[in-house]
């Protein structure tokens, strides 16, 4: 299987993984929600080999990629890919981790699955354990870079439950479960890496 790649992935994850190095812990399984190809999986858990990474997503095609990624590159501490439904908290395939990393889903996926993940997120992270989220935010008294708003409208011509989220209403949703924003990190190309604590 010739294993698909993604440009952005790769653009972004050595600044992500400055980002995590702060972050998470040094020790203990992150939960990674909505993994794609697993491009930044196979980089975190080989930069960060203290930490068992499990990736996870809700399509068996990207199982699939997952799961042979994983064999290319033998990583000890990455762990065969799980079937998660981020909107669907209640049927999460683990009961706990150390963290919870999740990169460019929030956006392209309906509210449903937001809303899931700050469920899951309250019901497995231990109290001060991170969640960690990464992509573009339209935040109020900031003004909106061009190419975001044209993301935006690319998207939600796609799928109208898709778009850019207002980092407000996260922040909001967040904190119903208990999940308060403590860092925020610009990051390239318009994108913010957020920390929430539980």
């Amino acid at each position: 299987m010739t294993l698909p790649a993604s440009p952005s992935s790769a653009r972004n994850r050595e600044p992500l993984l400055a980002v995590l190095q702060h972050w998470l812990p040094v020790s203990g399984t992150v939960l990674e929600i909505a993994s794609g190809l697993g491009e930044h999986a196979a980089w975190f858990a080989e930069a960060l080999p203290g930490i068992a990474w499990q990736p996870t997503d809700r399509s068996e095609e990207a199982l699939d990629i997952l799961t042979a990624r994983r064999e290319a590159v033998g990583l000890a501490n990455l762990a065969p890919p799980l079937v998660l439904n981020a909107a669907e908290p209640d049927g999460w395939p683990v009961d706990h981790a150390d963290a919870i990393v999740c990169i460019n889903m929030i956006h392209i996926s309906p509210w449903a699955a937001t809303k899931g993940l700050m469920a899951g997120a309250a019901r497995l992270l231990p109290a001060g354990a991170p969640l960690i989220l990464y992509g573009p935010y339209i935040e109020a008294g900031l003004e909106t870079a061009p190419s975001n708003l044209a993301f935006d409208a690319d998207l939600r011509r796609r799928d109208p439950a898709w778009g850019l989220r207002h980092l407000a209403d996260v922040q909001t949703l967040a904190a119903g479960h208990g999940l308060t924003l403590a860092e925020r990190v610009a990051m390239p190309a318009n994108n913010l890496c957020l920390l929430f604590r539980r």
